[in-house]
């Protein structure tokens, strides 16, 4: 089975850096499991460093109700984020992606380190330096969305790239469960949820990736940012969009797509 998840690992880093996506993995190996296709994202997660990216954090995702009805998948899913993925002027360009699609979501900023199993919300709140508003740019390199979990495990979580918002906020003495995200799309209102919707609270759905992270003797490293989830569904995005998401008591992130 290595040889085969290593397979699928270089076949997907081909398709990110070539923008030609592949077919479903569930179609082309119905049998493959969910530790399966964490190794083939091992393989494009290696064949990302051999290239001089570096991991800065991880993501969790398709943690609510309505990301996983939009793609017929029932858990999260987790995945790596490099510096290379981190667009710090808040200008995407179009021309790397394949399918990009956006959400928004809180991020963590992390001050010390935690490695699962065990860890709780409080524990997620304590070694959290701050929290910011963020979009995450999805873009599945598996054809037309067409994924089961394995597919977008495999696919280091669909991740594409990120912006995080420029203010840092304090979690501690805010209401984690109840942060009310607005997002608007070419200056007209979009979308609307609450930090509720990733597993009840931000906090939970980082307690759970840094649980599932541990089994597998990955921890989260101080200083690394955390992606907790998208707290709306995602809207595919073109050339000439632009997206913005105020977060209660978070602030604002901006993105244009060029």
């Amino acid at each position: 089975m290595t040889n085969r998840a290593e397979n699928l690992g270089n076949q997907l880093f081909e398709a990110l850096r070539g923008r030609q996506p592949i077919a479903p993995i569930t179609d082309t190996h119905d049998d493959i499991s969910i530790e399966e296709a964490y190794r083939a994202s091992l393989q494009m997660l290696a064949r990302r460093e051999a290239e001089g990216e570096k991991v800065i954090g991880k993501k969790i995702g398709i943690t609510s109700e309505a990301v996983q009805t939009m793609l017929n998948v029932d858990r999260p899913d987790f995945g790596f984020l490099t510096d290379a993925m981190w667009i710090k002027d808040g200008q995407v360009p179009m021309g790397p992606m394949i399918a990009p699609r956006a959400e928004a979501e809180i991020a963590f900023r992390l001050k010390e380190s935690l490695k699962g199993p065990g860890i709780k919300a409080a524990d997620v709140l304590q070694a959290t330096e701050t929290i910011m508003p963020c979009f995450e740019i999805v873009d599945s390199r598996i054809a037309d969305w067409k994924i089961k979990i394995q597919d977008t495990i495999a696919d280091n979580a669909s991740c594409g790239v990120y912006v995080l918002g420029e203010a840092e906020i304090d979690p501690r003495g805010l209401d984690l469960t109840q942060l009310k995200a607005t997002v608007s799309k070419n200056g007209e209102f979009l979308s609307e949820g609450y930090s509720s919707a990733v597993q009840g609270s931000p906090l939970n759905s980082v307690a759970w990736l840094a649980n599932t992270l541990g089994e597998l003797g990955i921890p989260f490293l101080a200083g690394e940012i955390i992606l907790s989830g998208s707290l709306v569904p995602l809207e595919p995005v073109t050339a000439g969009d632009k997206m913005s998401v105020t977060i209660e008591k978070l602030g604002t992130c901006d993105v244009a797509f060029i």
